[in-house]
């Protein structure tokens, strides 16, 4: 087994933790007239404890499913999937459905409920990790305090910007207290600015409670503001994984090099 471990990143721990470890993982697609194609080749990753981490790629590359594999919402062909301790590809459906409650996701389309406020989204969350219904209510107004949405608790979604619609996803992600979240293109369909409050949030959200964020993006801006490392990826190939200093990617292979400088 080689796992792909670089240098360790720059960001403060005190003591080291694997807290995603990708083993060998693969997966392949058959399209509706038979053929098909491989989306994930051999991969294996590690990602640390309290690690901002980014996937990045072109079209194709397979960064939105290596992503769906680490929480399993796509079960691998071959190879493992370990979070927090846990192997989840040997889970039970029953003991992966309260495994995932550790594992918090954050949509690019946000997700949302039309028929509840934001306060029941964000309550609904803890509803489905069994939380007791006297903890609910200060919860939620905890984690919408967290992303500067208290104000709007009581509107629908059709009420929110794009921007405060992704908000109310990332509080969502949070409230069951995971240890990992995990994030699809979240800034894709915003602009400039509402894009800069959101990684702010995240980045917050990341120093203050040590939540490990894996961020899939096609945008090398969102990687060099945000992540620590960034795992650079080629029509479902890992090229390498390239640590990120002050806004500077560091990329050896020369693919990975045309990513970085295709921004």
């Amino acid at each position: 087994m080689r796992l792909a471990v670089l240098k360790l990143p720059s960001f403060n721990h005190s003591k080291i933790f694997i807290m995603i470890i990708l083993d060998n993982v693969t997966k392949h697609f058959v399209t509706q007239d038979g053929t098909g194609f491989t989306a994930v080749e051999p991969t294996s990753l590690c990602i640390e404890a309290g690690e901002i981490f980014g996937l990045m790629g072109y079209s194709g590359a397979g960064k939105s499913t290596l992503l769906r594999l680490m929480n399993l919402l796509e079960r691998p062909d071959s190879g493992t999937v370990t979070i927090d301790g846990k192997e989840l590809t040997s889970l039970s459906n029953h003991d992966l459905r309260h495994a995932r409650q550790n594992i918090g996701m954050i949509f690019q389309q946000f997700n949302l409920m039309a028929n509840r406020t934001v306060a029941q989204n964000v309550a609904f969350a803890l509803e489905v990790a069994g939380w007791q219904n006297a903890d609910i209510a200060p919860r939620v107004m905890e984690c919408l305090e967290i992303v500067d949405l208290a104000n709007r608790a009581h509107h629908y979604p059709a009420q929110l910007s794009g921007g405060q619609k992704q908000r109310a996803g990332i509080a969502r992600a949070l409230a069951p207290r995971p240890h990992v979240m995990l994030a699809d293109e979240p800034t894709s369909a915003l602009d400039p600015a509402t894009t800069k409050s959101v990684l702010a949030c995240l980045k917050d959200i990341n120093q203050k409670f040590n939540v490990t964020i894996v961020i899939v993006t096609h945008e090398m801006s969102v990687i060099r503001k945000l992540c620590h490392r960034v795992a650079l990826l080629d029509k479902g190939q890992l090229l390498e994984v390239a640590n990120v200093e002050n806004g500077a990617i560091h990329a050896a292979t020369p693919i990975g090099q045309l990513l970085i400088n295709d921004d």
